[in-house]
């Protein structure tokens, strides 16, 4: 598998937009073990100070998962998706994304390194998101690990 960073760095995917639904928002907020009542009542999450349910903290990494663009890097660099492994997930956070949002992001990727002597390829990508009134609600750093055999 060839991959030649200078050609990945800077590039970017094209834009997404996803709408943030209530039903989404409780569905994780259970798969993470959340029962604060914030996650599931609007009355409860407006008493809270909040516009509407918000989304928990790491929650825009499933905005990109409904966006399908899990596997843009992999698939554009012809990468098997059983070589690869989600190494780490960061996160930079300006505004609430709450129910009823609609956000739109893009992907790119910044950076593209080895280790082991090639063995080991490290792909970077920053995911920029904003709500549907242009205010930037927060980053996604995000950094896929290849076996490169």
């Amino acid at each position: 598998m060839a991959i030649s960073p200078p050609d990945m760095i800077g590039r970017e995917y094209d834009v997404f937009t996803v709408d943030v639904e209530k039903g989404r928002i409780a569905q994780f907020a259970r798969a993470i073990g959340e029962d604060n009542p914030i996650y599931f009542d609007d009355v409860a999450a407006r008493g809270a100070g909040y516009r509407g349910i918000p989304a928990p903290l790491t929650f825009p990494y499933t905005i990109t998962l409904d966006a399908g663009q899990s596997f843009n890097v992999l698939d554009d660099m012809g990468v098997p998706k059983t070589k690869a492994v989600h190494g780490a997930q960061g996160f930079t956070y300006h505004a609430d994304i709450c129910a009823g949002d609609t956000i739109t992001g893009q992907q790119k990727v910044v950076d593209v390194f080895d280790k082991k002597n090639g063995a080991l390829i490290f792909i970077i990508t920053d995911t920029k998101l904003s709500n549907q009134d242009g205010v930037h609600v927060g980053d996604l750093h995000s950094t896929i690990v290849v076996r490169n055999t």
